[in-house]
């Protein structure tokens, strides 16, 4: 701080110290005893759908495939975040990789989608044998492993993108081992395969909206948007309420990975004010008042005069 300058600046990292991690580290058991399940599954699903020749079994099979380098980049990637950088240049750490892991499955749930509908239209005007009863046993081994992988999940998909990531993977994978055994059962009433391609169909448009849904949340995050849990209006607000706040500007609030919220603002001082304690009791604020416990901060005495915000 220069003594020829009529303000003060000061920077501060709340929560230095305190992080706890992300969200998708503290869960990762669960994605290790589901990947687990999923991959053993898998091959039992593809050997019979090969066999029993059904699209409705083989599409799921390869949903399960999809499902096993989901579950399987989820668990890379929160040993990535959690390993500490050599370099000196990831200056956040590696947090993202939970994020591109996302957008992974996004990409792989989209391709299992394209394949299924591309081979059901193949099949238009062909006469296929479908075995309607491996189709109902594997259907129902398939979905009491998704419902197991499902209460496993689902505690960490609330807190974690990489986890929720994986979960709707497994959700659109239960959905697909309904499809089986309603395909199953319509195949043995009726004898027509054509039901096969319809809930294989069926089965790929699900997907495709499961996927849709977590890409725009990968893109919002790899997008820097504000998190949606944070309403930027009422931290404003709240930072201004501060004691020794004048005004409150440049304010910019992203995600880091899920469960890690990041900000930066500058604080306006009122004549007087003693800018530790307008640190303090912002730093409170935004921990206690909306969850975000990383955040650099910049107090100003004369904003117009030395501050000029930037025009992005």
């Amino acid at each position: 701080m220069s003594d020829d300058k009529d303000h003060e600046r000061w920077s501060t990292t709340v929560g230095a110290g305190h992080g706890h991690g992300s969200a998708a580290g503290r869960h990762r058991w669960r994605l290790g005893v589901a990947f687990g399940l999923v991959a053993a599954f898998f091959v039992v699903e593809l050997v019979v759908g090969l066999a029993a020749q059904s699209l409705a079994l083989i599409s799921d099979a390869g949903h399960m495939a999809a499902d096993v380098v989901a579950l399987g980049a989820a668990l890379v990637a929160t040993k990535i975040a959690t390993r500490p950088d050599g370099t000196g240049r990831r200056t956040y750490g590696s947090y993202r990789a939970e994020v591109f892991a996302s957008g992974l499955t996004v990409l792989i749930m989209l391709g299992v989608s394209v394949y299924v509908v591309v081979e059901a239209v193949t099949r238009i005007g062909e006469t296929v044998e479908v075995a309607s009863g491996p189709m109902l046993v594997v259907g129902g081994l398939g979905l009491l492993v998704n419902v197991v992988c499902l209460v496993l999940l689902r505690g960490g998909a609330r807190e974690s993108i990489n986890v929720k990531g994986a979960y709707f993977e497994v959700v659109a994978d239960a959905a697909g081992s309904v499809g089986v055994l309603v395909a199953g059962l319509l195949v043995g009433l009726t004898g027509a395969g054509q039901w096969d391609t319809a809930v294989a169909v069926a089965i790929g448009v699900f997907v495709a909206v499961r996927a849709i849904v977590l890409g725009r949340e990968v893109l919002a995050v790899l997008g820097q948007h504000a998190p949606q849990d944070v309403d930027l209006t009422a931290v404003v607000r709240d930072l201004e309420q501060v004691s020794g706040v004048a005004e409150v500007h440049d304010l910019h609030a992203w995600t880091l990975t899920s469960g890690m919220n990041v900000a930066t603002a500058h604080l306006v001082l009122c004549v007087g004010a003693d800018s530790q304690a307008v640190l303090a009791g912002a730093q409170t604020t935004l921990r206690e008042g909306h969850g975000i416990e990383h955040a650099t901060l910049q107090v100003e005495a004369n904003p117009a005069k030395e501050c000029h915000a930037a025009t992005w």
